[in-house]
């Protein structure tokens, strides 16, 4: 292998301290991708994919689209909308954990998961790289457990979302790992199948309806849901540091 995934970890380890010197939350979730990071090149290492080679790709691909665009906002300049208003909720500083995790979620997986998948296959197939492509989200899926332990340490009143979560927005509780992986693949393959001179306006009609879900992540609409949320952050620790090295421990 290749070492492509190496940088990429070296790099998602720079932003990872960097957010923990600057008290930044953009920090939360470039620690969980950078797990994921680690977890797959340990699966190419090990041969766990159909296709490791390809994975290798499909993964630097898929996490230079994140790193393109935090280095566009760190720049001044403003990266597609979804992860906009994922950057601007972590200078803000407003949001609980679980938010700022999920707004980097969004749009990483609803976004540019299926333009990654597309860029790898080039002028090849698509449908060959399904089941690798489902890996990715398979991986994040198996850490939720862990990040969700990591994040009641720092949130004592995380745990009173899981019993509400039939009551509440489910743009927010109920972000489906298994939602956004097939609409993630429908995505890429209506891209795959336009004309090349559509592609750029598929992308931003798709940028577009994923930057109103990240609106509703970050700000719901649900009165009582966003007060639950004010009271969660009033108990969640407040040194964001102390949060990120939580969430990076060994």
């Amino acid at each position: 292998m290749s070492s492509a995934i190496d940088k990429i970890i070296d790099r998602l380890t720079d932003i990872v301290a960097q957010a923990e010197k600057e008290n930044n939350p953009a920090g939360y979730f470039a620690a969980l991708y950078r797990q994921v990071t680690i977890r797959i090149r340990e699966g190419i290492l090990k041969g766990e994919f159909e296709d490791n080679q390809r994975m290798e790709q499909l993964d630097v691909i898929f996490a230079n689209r994140y790193l393109d665009a935090y280095d566009l906002y760190m720049d001044g300049k403003i990266p597609m909308q979804s992860w906009a208003i994922a950057f601007n909720a972590a200078k803000s500083k407003k949001g609980i954990i679980l938010q700022h995790m999920l707004l980097g979620m969004n749009a990483h997986i609803n976004l540019d998961l299926g333009i990654a998948a597309v860029e790898t296959v080039g002028n090849g197939k698509l449908l060959p790289l399904k089941n690798d492509f489902n890996a990715i989200n398979s991986i994040l899926a198996s850490l939720v457990d862990d990040v969700q332990e990591r994040i009641g340490k720092a949130s004592p009143l995380f745990g009173i979302l899981d019993p509400l979560a039939g009551k509440v927005d489910e743009d927010l509780i109920n972000f489906s790992m298994g939602l956004a992986r097939d609409g993630a693949w429908k995505f890429a393959e209506k891209l795959y199948l336009a004309r090349k001179s559509n592609k750029e306006q598929i992308i931003a009609d798709r940028d577009f309806r994923i930057a109103v879900i990240s609106e509703n992540l970050g700000n719901p609409k649900s009165r009582w849901l966003r007060n639950v949320l004010r009271i969660i952050g009033w108990f969640e620790w407040r040194n964001t540091a102390r949060i990120i090295q939580v969430l990076t421990a060994d």
